[in-house]
């Protein structure tokens, strides 16, 4: 064999090599660290099934979902660059970029509260509840927001009943059921649980909340400005599940899917589809604009809760916003 040839066989052998090694690292998915309080709960249902249906690993990203003790706690995270995205309600990255924390709102999660107000057995009406102890997730947590809008309409007001306070449905339903509170604000499945346990069913927030986003997803600023394109694909992959979501003909294995990720029972996971379905709980868009939230800045602004102004717009950073856009 000549030089030449050998010298040809020896490039066209690293240029393989080369092309091997590219695809290789173009196959290689952008793992993305997602914190949140959400894990093992219906509120991240889309989350399962964008990684049962292959969706997330089809645009080339990875979820390391990782457990956090409230959604405070999760913000904390990303803003100190220990995840990527923090998954909960709004109001807590609302208060960290009201404290100058970089973090960005990202996207909103579920449009509607799916959360009920549940008694003991002798109180029945709104009006049964003065004097009462009521357990929410926290003094300005977003559950106490939404029991407000809850009573106000019914001629309740502060000091016309106590609030204990629990950052957990299980733990606010286990403080029901020893007796130690008189009614607790929870969500779905354990609502199911307290309706056959016989506490009553005082209130459906649904009814009362139409204008406050319950969650959503922040983002560490810099790391989605760096990394719009694994960003932009977790939120496509997001939207196929939403919108997959959404289709009759997948309720059976959307709920298989939640019970395989949850370890639900069955009944409970037929119950929580054809409750979150009933209300349209999953944003089928999700576009944080001032407008989206407003009222909750206004609610949070009433309770003295922010520092800064409430505008709106000034919660929001427009280029990330335009990520949702881009990826529908």
């Amino acid at each position: 064999m000549s030089m030449i040839n050998r010298k040809f066989r020896t490039v066209a052998a690293a240029a393989i090599f080369a092309g091997l090694a590219t695809t290789a690292q173009a196959q290689t998915p952008t793992t993305i660290t997602l914190v949140g309080t959400g894990q093992a709960s219906a509120n991240e249902w889309p989350i399962y099934i964008a990684n049962a249906k292959g969706y997330f690993n089809e645009l080339g990203v990875k979820l390391d979902m990782v457990a956090a003790s409230s959604t405070a706690s999760a913000v904390q995270q990303i803003a100190a660059g220990s995840g990527q995205l923090a998954s909960g309600g709004l109001t807590d990255p609302m208060r960290a970029i009201d404290q100058g924390a970089k973090v960005a709102l990202l996207r909103i999660h579920s449009q509607v509260p799916p959360y009920t107000l549940w008694a003991k057995p002798g109180i029945k009406t709104f009006a049964d509840l003065r004097g009462k102890t009521i357990i929410v997730g926290g003094a300005k947590d977003i559950t106490r927001i939404y029991f407000d809008r809850m009573v106000r309409p019914n001629n309740l007001n502060k000091g016309d009943y106590d609030h204990v306070y629990a950052g957990t449905t299980p733990a606010r339903f286990a403080a029901l059921q020893a007796g130690a509170v008189d009614a607790a604000i929870l969500l779905p499945p354990v609502s199911f649980r307290a309706e056959a346990a016989g506490f009553s069913l005082v209130g459906r927030l649904s009814d009362y909340v139409k204008d406050l986003p319950f969650t959503g997803y922040a983002i560490n600023t810099a790391w989605a400005k760096a990394n719009k394109a694994p960003t932009i694909a977790f939120l496509k992959g997001y939207q196929r599940a939403v919108d997959w979501f959404y289709k009759p003909e997948n309720r059976k294995e959307a709920i298989d899917i939640l019970v395989q990720a949850t370890k639900l029972a069955q009944a409970d996971g037929e119950k929580t589809y054809d409750y979150l379905q009933s209300i349209q709980i999953f944003s089928p868009k999700g576009v944080v604009t001032p407008e989206a939230i407003a009222t909750l800045v206004k609610a949070m602004a009433d309770e003295g809760d922010l520092a800064g102004s409430a505008d709106p717009a000034r919660f929001i950073d427009p280029e990330i916003a335009r990520y949702v856009i881009e990826a529908q």
